[in-house]
């Protein structure tokens, strides 16, 4: 079988990637080994101002719009919202944090993103707010595997969908690009973490991090907003919630822990000492593929241009790679320019 792209790994990044391509009428079709992904188990948080100085993520003003676009065709294709925009109050630790906040509300490059700063120990019923908190703006979280889900179905209706693992000594170079009985054009690696053990990309200087999360349900009032201390709380609906997430690089592996529940549970009794009557919903671990310099890995094997990879996107995927996905499609397809080329990397990383 003779095809233009072959993407490995059906995680956000392949998926969006995969999708645009189709869109444009190439022939794509996805491996994938049906396991649980990263993306999957992600909050999918769209924060476009983060940090303890509160500092705007790169390029924001184009990867936002970019990002809503994206979600809204693809919810209007599946008729289905995958996109829930909701306000996010970022309490403050100490009084830095509050001087940091009170600091950017005099940038006008921030006038989109923040609203007001809310003074008082008690502002919030329910809430311990001892600095007060920040209001901010264009916040929200993508509902990824509900999204996933419906992407997987409309591959495997379009005969794009393939589950196995991805052997990769099963690939051939020469004299033409070959998996298995597949002949593609391009092989795009879209890994996540497992992009480690990619004999192709191993080089590239990852820093996976293992995230905990837990999904709770609780009988007490809490505010309809994303809630920020360092850790993170989303409202799904009155009743239920989501906490997250540990940061652990030591234990690189997807077993859920006691001590990461102990973590997430101690910060959520911090923040919402009200919340006494909690339920245990579920409990998950991931790994998410985190980089080095914090900057996306897009780009080319530097010997076998055949080879490409799409992956790094760490906590920030739901933001970043509808834009990336597009810009990456459009080196692809018309040699255009590449944002965070692994090309930066060649000199310092990799030794053939």
């Amino acid at each position: 079988m003779t095809i233009d792209f072959l993407i490995v790994g059906q995680g956000l990044a392949g998926s969006l990637l995969a999708w645009e391509l189709i869109q444009q009428g190439y022939h794509v079709i996805i491996i994938d080994n049906g396991n649980e992904n990263a993306s999957q188990v992600a909050a999918g948080l769209i924060n476009p101002v983060t940090g303890l100085r509160f500092v705007k993520s790169a390029d924001v003003d184009i990867l936002l719009p970019t990002a809503k676009h994206c979600y809204s065709r693809l919810a209007e294709f599946f008729q289905q919202e995958f996109y829930s925009e909701k306000p996010m109050l970022r309490i403050f630790q100490s009084e830095q944090e509050l001087s940091y906040g009170l600091k950017r509300l005099t940038n006008p490059d921030y006038q989109a993103y923040l609203g007001d700063i809310v003074k008082g120990r008690n502002a919030i019923v329910n809430l311990a707010t001892p600095f007060g908190f920040l209001e901010q703006k264009q916040t929200g979280y993508l509902l990824t595997r509900p999204l996933l889900n419906c992407l997987k179905e409309f591959f495997i209706a379009n005969d794009c969908y393939w589950q196995a693992d991805f052997d990769y000594r099963d690939v051939q170079l020469k004299p033409c690009l070959r998996w298995q009985a597949i002949y593609p054009k391009q092989i795009i690696f879209c890994e996540g973490y497992h992009a480690t053990q990619n004999p192709w990309f191993s080089w590239l200087p990852f820093r996976p991090v293992k995230g905990e999360i837990l999904t709770l349900e609780h009988t007490s009032q809490l505010p309809d907003n994303i809630l920020n201390d360092g850790h993170w709380l989303i409202p799904l609906n009155s009743r239920h919630i989501r906490i997250g997430a540990t940061f652990d690089r030591d234990n690189l592996n997807t077993q859920i822990t006691a001590q990461g529940k102990a973590e997430l549970l101690t910060a959520l009794s911090q923040v919402a000492p009200a919340l006494t009557q909690l339920s245990l919903l579920n409990h998950q671990a991931n790994i998410r593929p985190c980089t080095d310099d914090r900057q996306p890995f897009i780009g080319y094997h530097p010997l076998h241009r055949q080879l490409a990879i799409f992956n790094g996107f760490g906590a920030k995927g739901s933001l970043q790679i509808p834009w990336y996905s597009q810009r990456f499609i459009d080196a692809l397809l018309n040699k255009g320019p590449l944002p965070s080329s692994i090309e930066r990397l060649y000199a310092t990383h990799y030794t053939a």
